[in-house]
Parts: C-alpha cells; structure tokens; sequence
C-alpha cells in the first residue's frame, strides 16, 4: 500500500513500496505521466497499468485493485474501479488514500500540510515510509 495526500493545491506521497509484510523499496515514485494524466495510485502494482487503460477508456477485463489520485492538468479526480465500472470523483478538499489514510486526515485536521500528514502516517502505518515527495498542482 502506500499513502496519497491532497491539500491546498499539493499532492504528498511516500516511496515504500511492500510485498507482503517485507519493504522492497523506500525510494519508489508513484507519480506515473500517461497520456498528459499524472496518476498517484495505490495497491498492487500490477493492476496500475490496467487501471491507467481503464482511466482512458479502454474495457475492464479483469479484477482492478489500485485506486488513487489523477491530475489531467487542470483537475483533480479521486478514482477507482468498482466491478467493471471505472469511478471518479472530482477532488476540490483535502482528502487521502492509501494504507495511512486515517492519520493522514487527523494530521491534516490538526493543521499539517500535505507532507506533514504523510510523515505522521509513516510513523504509525507499515506500509507508509521512505522518501515522501509533492507534487504541486497548477491553479
């Protein structure tokens, strides 16, 4: 899993990447450009690349897990799959997906930014940590 953060114009994100209950990387990028969309998505890697076809258009085919935050470069959408049918949902206020969700949004209640969330996340979910980057959307 991972942790996503959007609050006032920036997207925060970690760079652990986990299999099982084993850290592989804390050092992964999760901003992938496709098609001028930049996805921060969430879940299990193999399903990004069918996620970003069903986000274009293409048919589901199969069972999607990833969800997470896309930017088409002027809005910001909040999406997913649910049974075959592709989600989204326009994103106007702070907001988080991902493992540390929870602690991200009490961060952020209690006045953290983006990147502040995400480095309280990491300090109590597994499956958030390493290098936390931002990206800042344009307004």
């Amino acid at each position: 899993m991972t942790t996503i953060v959007y609050k006032d114009g920036v997207l925060a994100y970690d760079g652990r990447q986990a299999k099982s209950d084993t850290i592989m990387s804390d050092n992964v990028d999760k901003c992938i450009l496709n098609k001028g969309c930049y996805f921060f998505l969430t879940g299990p890697i193999c399903d990004f690349e069918a996620f970003i076809a069903a986000y274009h258009g293409e048919a589901i085919t199969t069972n999607i897990e990833a969800f997470g935050f896309v930017y088409d470069g002027s809005q910001l959408w909040k999406s997913g799959v649910s049974g075959n049918e592709l989600w989204k949902q326009r994103v106007t206020y702070p907001d988080a997906i991902g493992s540390g969700y929870l602690h991200t949004l009490t961060a952020m209640d209690m006045g953290a930014t983006a990147k502040e969330a995400v480095e309280w996340a990491a300090k109590r979910d597994v499956y958030t940590g390493g290098v936390i980057r931002e990206f800042k959307l344009c307004e």
